[in-house]
């Protein structure tokens, strides 16, 4: 049976000019896209015609970065997001374990925080996670996901003493007389600190997939990102999907330590994939969060006298990972907010493709996140092939830190979106969910007006047209995929993962696009989700 839509504006984002009157699909596949006579004329008389009255039809959104398992993972812990003082927080967290009856068998994760706007202008500390519980073990995480801070119990549980080195490339915070603070920094000492605690986690994980399916599907994603993956992240992922769960089609990356390994448990997933889920590539992180200053950067944030963040690995292992990457015909993709750790990343790739005769020149590695690429950089990547996916909600969330931290010129240059699209780059957008929502169109706006959260311009120079902006959460995005053959338009023998809006982007005030709402969500011509009928978000 065929659908045919029309009545309403269709964006085919073909091209800045091509607004067809119509729209047929069948069987999750888009026959024609042209005049509405045409279109009826390949109609038959049991095949039904879907007036739009005035909405929107436009491509699905292409989720280019997130972690959608742990989303699912953070759905039911306590959420820190609206708190705004260490009073908020410290009620948040007690109603939380009161209502789930939590026991000192038990473990407390919550998630969300982020100091920058609490009152106290400043991390938590253990005392405070103290006062909530001296014997379940508690941790909050930032927003960023790159630090956070736990209670006693927790440090007790891992076995972390003030006499604890920090590993390479993380930090357990301090006082001054040398006792552990409460505070963690970034992956190596936070995998040491929350390893013990992972199994008193109380998880209904079809539930929590499923809901982390609806908050995608609410913001009209139909393809979504682990950008993390692990061996028992991807066996969960793979059961869930062999169950015929999957709704959405979901792309995961492998954290690059356990990629051989990975695609040696799952080949049966490894490229093009199975049951809406597929392993694109390699993950590798090289650097923390300009926010919380943890980012690598080749100058030394704003009022200290050298100090530039750190990396992650040293270039020795960077250029294995990515030359493994480069030798074995697959994607990389690298988290990058610092100049230096683009830098690491670049040079690294560079020299990869000397030293590999015949290498493929397409496999599309990707800069996540880019806050502080330079135009120097984006030159260098644009002759290797590199995608800029640009986390462009810094502009709003966090750019007031940013010219804080950085200055104002450094400040003003985050997201170079403008930058990366004079030269040619394929650039796109993300929303690094759970750092932030899933909201695609809230990017868009972002990337179009450049305005913190406290109303500031920043960089406004980097601006970018609305279309361009949509290509960035659509088009480009399957690109990054390899995709672009099935997704990102709405032409003839692509995939039919369409979103319905109540306002068209591109002749709305600018100002107010991220006021548009998600209608309808349609996944291979299929509706998996009406705002009339949602009553969970």
């Amino acid at each position: 049976m065929k659908k045919l839509y029309y009545g309403g504006d269709i964006i085919s984002m073909k091209g800045e000019r091509d607004f067809p009157e119509a729209l047929l699909e069948e069987d999750g596949e888009i026959l024609y896209t042209g005049t509405l006579t045409e279109a009826r004329k390949r109609c038959g008389e049991h095949d039904v015609q879907i007036n739009l009255e005035g909405t929107v039809l436009m491509p699905s959104f292409i989720d280019a970065h997130s972690h959608f398992f742990q989303t699912a993972q953070n759905i039911l812990m306590c959420d820190l997001s609206e708190a705004k003082s260490f009073e908020d927080i410290y009620r948040t967290l007690k109603q939380y374990m009161e209502k789930n009856q939590i026991a000192e068998d038990g473990v407390v994760f919550a998630s969300g925080y982020d100091h920058n706007v609490l009152e106290e202008g400043r991390h938590p500390d253990g005392t405070l996670l103290d006062r909530v519980s001296e014997s379940v073990p508690i941790y909050l995480s930032h927003v960023s996901g790159h630090m956070g801070v736990s209670n006693s119990a927790m440090f007790r549980l891992a076995k972390i003493t003030p006499d604890t080195p920090d590993p390479k490339g993380g930090r357990f915070g301090r006082t001054e007389d040398g006792r552990l603070s409460g505070y963690v920094e970034e992956t190596p000492a936070l995998m040491r600190l929350l390893e013990p605690a992972l199994p008193r986690m109380k998880m209904d994980l079809d539930l929590q997939l499923e809901l982390a399916q609806e908050q995608y599907f609410r913001y009209g994603i139909t393809t979504a990102q682990e950008g993390a993956l692990m061996g028992q992240n991807m066996q969960e992922l793979a059961n869930y999907a062999a169950r015929g769960k999957l709704k959405l089609d979901v792309v995961g990356y492998v954290l690059e330590n356990e990629y051989e390994k990975t695609i040696r448990q799952f080949p049966e997933y490894n490229q093009n994939g199975q049951n809406r889920l597929r392993i694109g590539g390699a993950k590798i992180i090289l650097d923390g969060s300009p926010q919380g200053k943890s980012a690598w950067l080749s100058m030394p944030y704003e009022g200290e006298s050298d100090y530039r963040g750190y990396p992650t690995h040293e270039d020795a292992y960077v250029e294995h990972a990515v030359l493994c990457a480069v030798k074995g015909g697959y994607q990389i993709l690298a988290h990058c907010n610092g100049d230096a750790a683009s830098e690491q990343f670049i040079r690294s790739y560079e020299k990869a493709l000397r030293a590999v005769d015949h290498a493929d020149r397409d496999l599309r590695p990707v800069m996540i996140h880019c806050q502080t690429v330079r135009d120097d950089q984006l030159d260098r990547m644009r002759e290797i092939g590199m995608i800029p996916s640009l986390f462009i909600g810094h502009t709003y969330y966090w750019g007031d830190v940013h010219l804080k931290n950085l200055g104002r010129k450094r400040g003003a240059a985050i997201s170079p979106a403008r930058s990366a699209l004079e030269r040619g780059l394929i650039y796109n957008f993300h929303q690094d969910t759970p750092v932030t929502k899933p909201d695609m169109l809230h990017s868009v706006w972002c990337a179009v007006n450049r305005r913190t959260r406290s109303g500031k311009a920043i960089g406004e120079e980097q601006k970018i047209r609305v279309f361009d902006a949509l290509k960035g959460v659509t088009i480009n995005a399957a690109y990054e995929y390899h995709e672009e053959n099935q997704k990102g338009t709405l032409e003839a023998g692509k995939k039919a993962d369409m979103v319905i809006l109540d306002a068209n982007p591109l002749s709305t005030d600018p100002m107010r696009i991220r006021e548009i709402r998600v209608l309808e969500t349609i996944k291979d011509g299929k509706t998996v989700y009406r705002l009339e009928d949602s009553n969970r978000f």
